[in-house]
């Protein structure tokens, strides 16, 4: 620990100075990198340690944002009770879809938890007397903390961030539990797991309500940073590119959900600025990236210091 409390302390201060020192379209790219850590984070979960692919997170985290809206909004409520309301709302809806969903394996539950989402997608469109449809609810207030109000993406980057590291440590501690040691086993061995009485659907069903709870926390930072939520934003896609935060930086890695946030959040950006292929452009980043790094961004940067090391004792020798 004390090897490296320096770069501990070098990496909070880099966090604490970046929001003032980078343009205001950086900063606001790095306010959405943590809201897709936050909503990539249960999907990490499920993925890394269950062995479970989610195709269904934009319906939590369109139910986050919804609620947030309409609480805020609508009702006039303050802005705590909407994300109250979405993460029970939330986590109810995936205890009462999951046990049954759960009980499928491989691409059937794939498909099933895309099934979901598009379910989801298209009663966002439907019930406009709820969403707005297509049109929307605006209007949505900005976050006030005793009075400071987050109206700027530098400021709304440390509450983001803050909530971001609140969920990592929340997932580290759920990893490094017994509960964590029995995903492992149930993800390497169903059947060996089974055979140890452990309880392989209530567990799945567990991970999936914490998976669901994430990705209703983005939804409602996402519906209070831009003040406007829309069916557009909740769709299949994005569902699809919530699963690529994990694939791209590491399933098993809580930092790499981190990178992979990065990764899907700047990279289109970057890439926008080429012309209208940066789609093709950004598919042809993603192929690459899986084929080269199959373990992730994170898997990379790891062998990458082991073998930095190995030459260091090389030479120390």
């Amino acid at each position: 620990m004390r090897r490296n409390l320096p770069w501990i302390v070098a990496g909070l201060a880099l966090w604490a100075v970046l929001p003032l020192v980078v343009p205001r379209n950086i900063a606001d790219l790095l306010v959405f990198t943590g809201i897709y850590t936050v909503a990539g984070l249960g999907i990490g979960l499920l993925l890394g340690h269950c062995g479970i692919v989610n195709l269904a997170q934009a319906t939590f985290y369109g139910i986050g944002a919804y609620s947030s809206a309409y609480c805020t909004v609508m009702m006039g409520l303050p802005s705590p009770t909407g994300f109250v309301v979405g993460a029970v709302l939330s986590m109810v809806l995936a205890y009462v879809i999951g046990r049954p969903i759960l009980r499928l394996t491989g691409y059937f539950l794939a498909l099933g938890t895309l099934a979901l989402s598009a379910i989801t997608s298209a009663l966002f469109f439907e019930w406009d007397w709820l969403t707005g449809g297509t049109l929307g609810i605006g209007g949505i207030p900005k976050l006030d903390l005793l009075g400071f109000v987050l109206d700027r993406p530098s400021r709304f980057y440390y509450f983001v961030w803050i909530v971001a590291f609140a969920c990592m440590a929340m997932a580290h501690n759920l990893v490094d539990s017994r509960t964590g040691l029995m995903l492992r086993a149930m993800r390497d061995s169903s059947t060996a797991a089974a055979s140890l009485t452990v309880d392989l659907q209530g567990l799945r069903t567990r991970v999936f309500v914490v998976c669901a709870l994430f990705g209703s926390l983005a939804g409602s930072l996402f519906a209070h940073h831009a003040s406007f939520v829309s069916t557009q934003s909740f769709t299949v896609e994005r569902s699809i590119s919530f699963l690529l935060i994990p694939v791209i930086g590491g399933a098993t890695s809580l930092p790499g959900v981190v990178a992979g946030a990065v990764f899907v959040t700047f990279l289109p950006d970057f890439l926008s600025k080429l012309g209208d292929f940066h789609q093709i452009l950004f598919g042809l980043a993603l192929v690459g990236v899986v084929v080269a790094m199959p373990n992730g961004l994170v898997g990379v940067a790891v062998r990458l210091w082991q073998s930095l090391r190995a030459r260091r004792s090389g030479h120390a020798g």
